[in-house]
């Protein structure tokens, strides 16, 4: 059976995450300890006890999860014996995800990880003042039929594809007087749902393009080393081995689309047949269930997951 671990992105992060693998595992505990020391913040209380709506803040969600994976990853090479170089054929993330991915591959240490999601995620809410950027999920449609239907709503403003998630799900983002006129046109074309998302900037458009800078120049100084195994990056929906490729793909996915459906289908076309998610929630597993309906997919971000998924590796 040929393995890829994936590594799941905004929205999948709730309060009590990692509470229990902390816990029950000296492992994780580290992990959220050195992530503690990095941002110079007891970013676990925040994930452990809430409140909510400061770990929803972009630039606390983004390490939060980041962190969640990598604890997850730690507990499942201590307890399961997992080797991710020999066990595994590919490494990939959703959006933020891809900065776990690279964690948990070795090519950024979880402290470098934490420090550019913090980066990061400021810059992403800094990039558009509140209010003027919007984004929008369109549920049964295919990813031609949404570039078209941005590329209208767009007029001369910008209206992006932001995420092909797979299973007719696509994302809008891009200023909110486009993001409406795109729902407007969608509901009229009879797509089955088209839906505002209730963010704090539009991801994954030009609009980012502020942000991007932010993080060519942040990425410019961190310790980036080649992957221990290949990543599938978001934005070629391809593999990538050197850190060289990585830095350019980590700042094209600013204002790129996460070519998830692509990623997932790539792999699955090159043999792989189960997919790990780690992390918190269960999202990208859903996604591939639908993406690559013949392959395995489970998630991993529990003691209750990690002792399963032990059990499989026996």
């Amino acid at each position: 059976m040929t393995t890829a671990f994936i590594f799941p992105g905004q929205g999948s992060q709730a309060v009590g995450m990692g509470k229990a693998l902390a816990a029950a595992h000296p492992a994780a505990a580290q992990v959220f300890a050195a992530v503690d020391d990095a941002l110079g913040q007891s970013l676990s209380r925040l994930m452990f006890e809430g409140p909510e709506a400061e770990l929803t803040l972009t630039a606390n969600a983004q390490p939060a999860l980041m962190a969640v994976s990598l604890a997850a990853l730690r507990v499942l090479e201590a307890e399961a014996g997992l080797d991710l170089k020999a066990g595994a054929a590919f490494v990939a993330g959703h959006s933020l995800g891809e900065y776990a991915a690279l964690a948990a591959a070795g090519s950024l240490s979880v402290a470098e990880a934490a420090r550019l999601l913090r980066i990061r995620g400021d810059a992403m809410q800094a990039a558009v003042p509140v209010g003027q950027g919007a984004m929008a999920a369109l549920i049964g449609v295919e990813p031609e039929a949404a570039a078209a239907i941005a590329a209208e709503a767009a007029a001369g403003e910008v209206c992006d594809v932001a995420n092909d998630n797979g299973g007719g799900q696509v994302v809008l983002s891009g200023t909110a007087a486009a993001i409406d006129r795109a729902v407007a046109i969608a509901k009229g074309r009879g797509v089955k749902r088209a839906v505002l998302l209730s963010v704090s900037a539009p991801f994954h458009c030009a609009l980012m393009r502020p942000a991007a800078d932010a993080m060519a120049e942040a990425l410019d100084t961190a310790e980036i080393a080649d992957p221990a195994l290949p990543l599938v990056a978001n934005v070629l929906a391809r593999p990538v081995t050197t850190a060289g490729e990585i830095v350019g793909c980590l700042v094209g996915q600013v204002c790129g689309t996460v070519r998830w459906r692509e990623s997932v289908a790539w792999m699955a076309a090159a043999g792989v047949t189960r997919f790990v998610e780690v992390g918190a929630g269960k999202v990208l597993t859903g996604l591939v269930k639908r993406i690559a309906p013949d392959a395995a997919a489970e998630a991993v971000g529990t003691p209750d997951d990690v002792a399963r998924f032990a059990r499989t590796q026996a």
